[in-house]
């Protein structure tokens, strides 16, 4: 077995703060990733998503020449080139975090899924490793609700809707919390017809209301169409798209859309990683319980990022 003084489980955020601390001292460091380097902020997270906005926001802009004082004709926007231009910043965000771990001597950079086998003991496929202090730094997943007919359709989270080569013709998205409510933004300026389904009676629920009822008038102004108090109870696929069922006082009624994506919300990767196992404790969300230095239950090990909550 191979000991390291540190062992990063995960790629996320916290790995470039981590790395630029650690790897001046000349200690062994071990990286262990299974899914793409860069985590969720470089791959569909802040990074891409943020490009969009960007390329959004300039397509916003140019039609409101008038208001400005130019014309600037018709506004055609191209997402395939949006895309490539998002690709181009997300893409050398994580190329750039692999190529200096791969090419510096005191890291080691592990493809695989680690599981806890012991406090500080993770095993990687048939490869076990141990550290003198780790850091669990795995993030969160999107949160999807049990909702009949859920798992029978071809519902997007935020990777899956970046990877999308076309612009979706209607976007329906389930949750309008700051996720949905930035997606359905960037879509309709894209040229999509956008429809946010929010089960709670406001629109992004955890900010204050009337911040929150500036954004949904904003929103409606573009054209978005925004349900609240609306619960999806069923979705089912057709030819053509997804149907999805909602109740709320008004009544019920189907609302159709050509994709659906889901931003109901995170939930944290510590299931799966052999928690028990190290005796981590977490709450009752799952999300890892830390001190104010992000401690974790295990001396010497400590959870970074939004898998702490």
């Amino acid at each position: 077995m191979t000991t390291y003084d540190h062992i990063i489980l995960g790629t996320g955020q916290a790995l470039g703060t981590l790395l630029g601390k650690l790897i001046p001292t000349g200690d062994s460091i071990a990286v262990i990733e299974g899914s793409q380097v860069g985590g969720s902020c470089v791959n569909y997270g802040c990074t891409p998503t943020k490009t969009l906005v960007a390329s959004a926001r300039a397509i916003h802009q140019a039609r409101r020449g008038d208001l400005f004082g130019f014309s600037s004709g018709e506004i055609n926007p191209d997402y395939p080139r949006v895309r490539e231009r998002m690709n181009d910043i997300r893409h050398g965000g994580r190329d750039g975090l692999t190529e200096w771990m791969e090419s510096t001597d005191n890291v080691t950079l592990i493809r695989g899924w680690g599981v806890f086998r012991g406090p500080k003991t993770i095993q990687i496929d048939h490869r076990t490793i141990e550290g003198r202090q780790v850091y669990i730094n795995t993030g969160t997943r999107a949160f999807i609700p049990p909702i009949e007919g859920m798992d029978q359709v071809p519902y997007l989270d935020s990777g899956g809707l970046l990877d999308l080569e076309h612009c979706p013709q209607h976007l329906l998205i389930l949750g309008g919390g700051y996720i949905g409510a930035e997606f359905a933004q960037v879509y309709r300026r894209f040229g999509a017809e956008v429809t946010i389904i929010q089960k709670d009676d406001q629109l992004m629920p955890r900010e204050d209301a009337d911040v929150a009822q500036e954004v949904r008038e904003i929103l409606e102004q573009e054209g978005i169409t925004i349900h609240t108090g609306s619960e999806a109870y069923r979705v089912s696929r057709t030819d053509e798209g997804v149907f999805v069922a909602i109740r709320s006082l008004d009544g019920e009624q189907d609302v159709f859309g050509s994709h659906l994506l889901v931003a109901a919300g995170r939930r944290p990767n510590s299931s799966g990683i052999g928690l028990d196992t190290a005796g981590i404790k977490t709450d009752d969300r799952g999300y890892i319980q830390v001190d104010d230095y992000c401690r974790t239950s295990v001396e010497g090990v400590f959870a970074l990022g939004d898998v702490n909550g």
